[in-house]
């Protein structure tokens, strides 16, 4: 009897593992490439901008910790795929899976997660690169550096804000300044999609404050 249970174990266990196998090869090959390429990391990738003050700098890598931290941080989709042309907003509609939103797609992508509309809307004010025919044909590029550098100036725009976001952080009121940003990037807390960083991004922010401030002082920002 111990021997044919033994023996009933060992089918099932070769029929989950088949099962498994088959599973993975059935996958769409960006899942796949999901799974290869997308790694997730303990610490906030330095930016690509150069320059800037450090208090910004800080805040925005903060930001990219709740949204996009992987090793990749600019061409992180949402749901984790990687698109490698940068040329242009990817604009790739993916489903959303959970939360409130579920069922429907976004198009959020880069180290901000940037939706296609408010890239569109915030790259003709604030891009690096911007110029009055970019405005007809609305195809900022995408690379790194001007995505650092839209969101560097947006951050700055008293007006955008209503807020003096460079003041606030200098006078520690950093939950004021992630409230009021909440609104645009809720995985920063008192919006609908918290997630597993936002408990704890005043940690995060200070760590990254101090990297920034040091290399601030010492001239070794890039």
């Amino acid at each position: 009897m111990q021997q044919v249970k033994r023996r009933r174990a060992t089918v099932a266990l070769l029929l989950l593992l088949a099962i498994g196998v088959l599973g993975v090869r059935s996958l769409p090959r960006p899942a796949l490439r999901q799974i290869q390429e997308t790694v997730w990391v303990s610490h906030p990738e330095p930016l690509a901008m150069a320059g800037g003050d450090p208090y910004i700098r800080a805040l925005m890598r903060t930001i990219s910790a709740a949204e996009s931290n992987t090793n990749q941080p600019y061409n992180v989709l949402y749901g984790g795929d990687m698109v490698q042309q940068l040329n242009r907003h990817p604009n790739i509609c993916i489903e959303i899976v959970a939360g409130p939103n579920r069922g429907y797609c976004t198009t959020a992508a880069g180290r901000y997660q940037f939706l296609t509309d408010t890239w569109q809307e915030k790259a003709l004010r604030y891009h690096p690169k911007a110029s009055a025919w970019f405005s007809a044909w609305g195809d900022y590029s995408f690379d790194p550096e001007s995505q650092d550098v839209v969101v560097y100036n947006w951050l700055k725009d008293t007006s955008a804000w209503d807020l003096d976001i460079p003041t606030a952080l200098r006078d520690g009121r950093l939950d004021e300044v992630l409230r009021r940003l909440s609104g645009t990037w809720t995985s920063l807390g008192y919006g609908i999609e918290s997630n597993s960083m936002t408990a704890r991004l005043p940690r995060i922010y200070s760590n990254l404050l101090k990297e920034e401030l040091a290399l601030s002082s010492s001239g070794r920002l890039p």
